[in-house]
């Protein structure tokens, strides 16, 4: 099958500059080369039925059309060696630990801002902050029990980390169902190259939040999964790891304090709940607490939380680690926190919020990519050597009104994976999403995670709700 030739700008994992495959690819492109292009075809096609068959879909939130959609997924894998993959495991431990003690520091003594390594109204000022968390300790000592680091590589060496999802990370069943896939479709490619298997993954879920069940927990801990419901973009996540680890899937209503416990509603009444894997915002969590007017949460549950009656995860008041303007922040934090050097590195970061570096932004913005603080999912981003004029100058003046909302970043050379096409295989921009496991003795990460593809030749936003699609990763054994 032929392969399109990418730009020689950006690094391809899968061939070199001369068109050899690279050594992780080499077992599954000598796979590749007797297959018949047709017949791969046919199973992308087949592929993309069995995901609609099985209700793997997403909603995109501001459209007319905003209507359960199918994410693209891709046949041929990101593969990456072991070798690769135990450097960037030492580097993503250390990441989330450093994370977990900033969160624990900033709610306690906050020794990070007396000793002047952050600005103390990068705390105060930020909404992701939560006075009402003030010197509490979650059960275990975990806040982020669950976190998503988002990479990105420019070449053979060099990965950097681009965001920190340390609230409500999305995209773990796509990578299941991903790997599921791809079994059943080729189950010679996994008799014949050793995989890190990722199968397990709602196993060590389970076991990750019970080891942090509240001091009132008596006996095995009872686990479920909070969703704000069906409309929800990622509720098919919610259903599949609740069915997949063995936990209830429940929501606001579902839940009430009894007796001093948040418990489930029954057939046989309300039973308590120990741990609760919450997979809606804070501002929706607790009626009395945030948002008096949200529906989705339980009234009363952040008190219940306080007493030691019952694990949620992330904790509240996690968010502050997504902030993108934390995110700056983080090789210092690394350094506070960890004594140690980043292992893994940032993306060099202008905060609008300070005047030198809105001037440099506004300067150079077709150069730049700029995001919002809190935005998620590719909403609210602007790509400038992707922009108009026009949408240039309208976001200049978006910057001028609010720069404290935005932080910009230089645009990366991104590197491409192969994807599957009728005219063969072509590159196209990748990242990868590893989940992170943290209880209060371990620190787990999935071997691989969530590859995200722009599909769109060119492109670098590889965000499902932009267009972008999903790759199988596969982390191979030494």
């Amino acid at each position: 099958m032929p392969v399109m030739a990418g730009d020689k700008s950006f690094f391809d994992e899968m061939f070199d500059e001369a068109g050899v495959p690279r050594h992780p690819f080499r077992s599954y492109h000598r796979w590749f080369a007797d297959q018949e292009p047709a017949k791969l075809l046919k199973k992308a096609a087949e592929a993309e039925d069995l995901f609609r068959k099985t209700g793997i879909t997403f909603a995109v939130y501001g459209q007319e059309d905003a209507e359960e959609r199918l994410i693209p997924f891709d046949i041929v894998p990101r593969i990456i060696s072991a070798s690769e993959w135990t450097r960037l495991s030492r580097g993503i431990e250390q990441r989330v630990r450093a994370i977990n003690a900033f969160l624990h520091d900033i709610y306690h003594r906050q020794e990070i801002v007396r000793a002047g390594r952050l600005p103390e109204h990068m705390v105060s000022r930020n909404t992701a902050f939560l006075d009402r968390m003030i010197g509490f300790t979650p059960p275990g000592g975990v806040y982020s029990h669950i976190i998503g680091v988002d990479l990105v590589r420019t070449g053979p060496d060099e990965f950097y980390a681009l965001e920190d999802n340390a609230r409500t990370p999305s995209g773990v069943s796509y990578m299941l169902e991903n790997r599921e896939t791809m079994m059943s479709m080729f189950p010679e490619l996994f008799s014949q190259i050793k995989i890190r298997q990722v199968s397990d993954y709602p196993k060590r879920l389970r076991r990750s939040l019970s080891a942090s069940a509240p001091r009132k927990c008596e006996g095995d801990p009872v686990l479920a999964v909070l969703t704000p419901g069906s409309f929800n973009s990622a509720y098919f996540e919610h259903a599949f790891l609740a069915d997949q680890m063995g936990a209830e899937l429940v929501e606001g209503h579902d839940l009430q304090i009894v007796d001093g416990r948040v418990a489930m509603r029954t057939t046989q009444g309300y039973r308590p709940v120990d741990v609760i894997y919450r997979r809606l915002d804070d501002d929706y969590l607790d009626p009395l607490t945030f948002r008096p007017d949200s529906v989705l949460g339980v009234p009363g549950i952040m008190d219940i939380y306080m007493a030691g009656g019952v694990t949620i995860a992330n904790a509240p008041g996690s968010g502050i680690a997504d902030d993108k303007a934390i995110y700056s922040y983080i090789p210092d934090i690394v350094r506070f926190y960890m004594g140690e050097e980043p292992l893994l590195r940032n993306v060099p970061t202008w905060r609008c919020s300070e005047p030198d570096s809105l001037a440099y932004v506004l300067d150079n913005l077709s150069e730049l990519v700029v995001k919002e603080v809190h935005g998620s999912g590719g909403y609210g981003m602007l790509v400038g050597p992707a922009a108009s004029k026009r949408e240039l100058a309208a976001f200049a003046a978006k910057l001028k009104q609010r720069p404290e909302n935005y932080i910009a970043q230089p645009t990366l050379a991104l590197s491409t994976v192969p994807i599957l096409t009728k005219k063969g295989l072509a590159p196209r921009h990748v990242d990868l999403r590893p989940f992170v496991l943290v209880s209060p003795d371990r620190v787990e990460i999935t071997p691989g995670g969530l590859t995200r593809v722009a599909l769109k030749k060119g492109s670098l936003v590889v965000n499902s709700s932009q267009g972008g699609g999903t790759k199988d990763s596969w982390v191979l054994e030494d």
